[in-house]
């Protein structure tokens, strides 16, 4: 489901929320530092190991597949950390660490008693956990291949095959736009997005558009938009 990449410059999509707090609620708290500790417990990461039986791979993007694998109307529905808990919950499910079924039963339990939240925890998995919010997971590599563009460079945006996530606008899919700068080294993303592209680190660019070419006879005077896109987004193109 892709639907929330190609809603940019669509109107009527109000209320739109002006809320600034972060945690609106308590629980969204929790939902937080339970992502915080599977990112950290995640095996791939050079950290010390743990007694923890959170043994598989756990990312930024593992988050934003299970939200998007939501149901479209579920998805505009619910708030920030609802669709968090709901890609983890998908998450722990597909990889038989709980069954639906026990989901479920425990989440019923849950609700008709609201029992206080288990404490403790194990010193050496507090430890990565700390390690890791220190760390953190740096996309920027050194760069081993040249750019392919340059500054002042005519390119056109892709229109890749999407699966399970990506990170290309939807609306400037097919659009053309002017390198406007090249940043240094190569990045990364959190995993290999497939059809879609993104894979080994490569040069990102920020890229800048017309927002008449984006969205003719609706646009205010006077501006640029600018987008930082993967290089594997960007196809060369010459002026008509």
């Amino acid at each position: 489901m892709k639907l929330q990449h190609y809603l940019g410059g669509l109107e009527g999509l109000d209320p739109i929320s002006l809320e600034t707090r972060v945690f609106v609620e308590a629980w969204e708290e929790r939902i937080f530092g339970i992502h915080t500790a599977m990112m950290a417990l995640s095996p791939q990461l050079d950290l010390e190991a743990t007694p923890s039986t959170f043994n598989t791979v756990w990312t930024w993007a593992d988050l934003r597949k299970g939200a998007e694998s939501m149901n479209p109307f579920d998805y505009f529905k619910f708030r920030y950390y609802e669709k968090w808990l709901g890609g983890i919950c998908g998450y722990f499910v597909a990889k038989g660490y709980i069954t639906e079924a026990e989901l479920d039963a425990r989440t019923k339990a849950f609700l008709s008693s609201s029992p206080a939240m288990p404490e403790g925890g194990d010193a050496k998995v507090d430890a990565r956990v700390r390690k890791y919010l220190l760390i953190g997971d740096d996309p920027k590599r050194e760069r081993t291949a040249s750019p392919r563009f340059a500054a002042g460079d005519m390119v056109t945006v892709a229109d890749p095959k999407s699966v399970e996530h990506t990170r290309l606008p939807g609306h400037l899919r097919n659009k053309v736009g002017i390198v406007d700068s090249v940043y240094p080294d190569a990045y990364t993303y959190l995993c290999d997005t497939g059809p879609d592209g993104i894979g080994q680190a490569m040069t990102v660019y920020c890229v800048k558009f017309d927002p008449e070419d984006l969205w003719p006879g609706n646009t205010e005077a006077n501006f640029t938009f600018y987008a930082d896109l993967f290089e594997a987004y960007l196809e060369p193109t010459t002026a008509s």
